[in-house]
């Protein structure tokens, strides 16, 4: 994320939905529960790591709450979560016939908060109706990606890659449970929004684990089959077309659906561009859509601006790759 865009959006609207920032680190929200969300019945709210376990903590203490945004986005307030330390993931069965298929969902947020309803149960909702298990990532905030730091004016990597540790950690566990949960383990994908984007880039080009194995569940391939970033940050180093240095490519890395507006005011769209570049130039399969308007934080919230179409889009993208073939028995 630019410096210049950080700070006006922490100065006036958070994740464009209206999430204005203390100093404090805390979102202005309404309605604020101070205990964790939980995900509505009957989905699965499942712990990442065992109960005992010491875990790296987020860069700011603080229990987990939760409210909603002070603006609305295309009509709708967002649900904000913040001070996650201990990560979940959430699954939402396929509605109507199995494809087989899962894909994990990293919200956005810019590892301060998590848009859990915009960029997470939302896009659950669009999965499983087209018979994909949707697995809904909790992960670690605030500070467990890289990130923009008002108070010392400087980018800030986490220590401990704690948002990358929550999503290897949460396909070796759908990998582990694939049989019971009717997943083809073949056919494990992710979706990342803003800093989500991020966290797809990151575990698409790292095979080898971020944290020591724990259990049989980490024997498991933690790169996912296929992948989609939408308006992802925290990948471009300006002024050309260039990536952060944190940023690895693996040429043997899954197929890519990357997508973007071109006004976008938080991530600058070379944000898309570099990565799009970077990954044709090491070999692997990606294609990429820039659309000329719909800013940034759409979900899959429908507005007059096309790019809120795109999940029509990957779906066809997901087909064309078998993904949405059902399973033969």
């Amino acid at each position: 994320m630019r410096k210049h865009a950080w700070i006006g959006l922490m100065a006036a609207l958070w994740l464009c939905a209206g999430m204005a920032l203390a100093t404090t680190g805390t979102a202005n929200l309404l309605n604020r529960q101070m205990h964790p969300w939980q995900p509505a019945s009957p989905a699965e709210q499942i712990p990442l790591w065992p109960e005992g376990l010491k875990i790296a903590p987020p860069s700011m203490p603080g229990e987990e709450d939760f409210g909603t945004s002070t603006q609305p986005l295309a009509g709708l307030p967002v649900t904000v979560i913040e001070h996650v330390s201990r990560p979940t993931m959430t699954i939402y069965p396929p509605k109507g016939k199995n494809t087989g298929a899962a894909v994990v969902v990293f919200p956005g947020g810019g590892y301060r908060v998590l848009a859990i309803d915009l960029e997470g149960t939302e896009i659950c909702d669009w999965l499983t109706s087209r018979g994909i298990t949707c697995v809904l990532l909790k992960y670690r905030v605030p500070g467990s990606g890289p990130y923009y730091n008002e108070e010392c004016n400087c980018a800030r990597q986490p220590t401990v890659p704690m948002a990358l540790q929550d999503a290897q950690r949460t396909i070796a566990l759908l990998r582990e449970r694939a049989a019971s949960l009717g997943v083809d383990p073949r056919k494990i994908g992710v979706v990342g929004f803003s800093a989500g984007g991020r966290m797809v880039a990151d575990v698409s080009n790292h095979t080898k684990l971020s944290y020591k194995p724990i259990d049989d569940a980490d024997t498991q391939s933690v790169r996912p089959d296929f992948a989609m970033a939408l308006y992802p940050g925290h990948l471009w180093k300006g002024p050309g077309i260039t990536l952060r240095q944190d940023v690895k490519i693996d040429p043997h890395g899954p197929p890519t659906l990357i997508i973007q507006a071109g006004d976008d005011p938080v991530d600058d769209v070379r944000e898309s561009v570099t990565y799009y570049v970077a990954l044709q130039q090491a070999g692997v399969p990606v294609e990429m859509h820039l659309y000329a308007h719909g800013g940034h934080a759409f979900g899959v919230r429908s507005t007059s601006n096309p790019i809120t179409q795109w999940p029509a889009l990957a779906e066809a993208w997901m087909s064309k790759l078998g993904v949405l073939a059902a399973p033969v028995h």
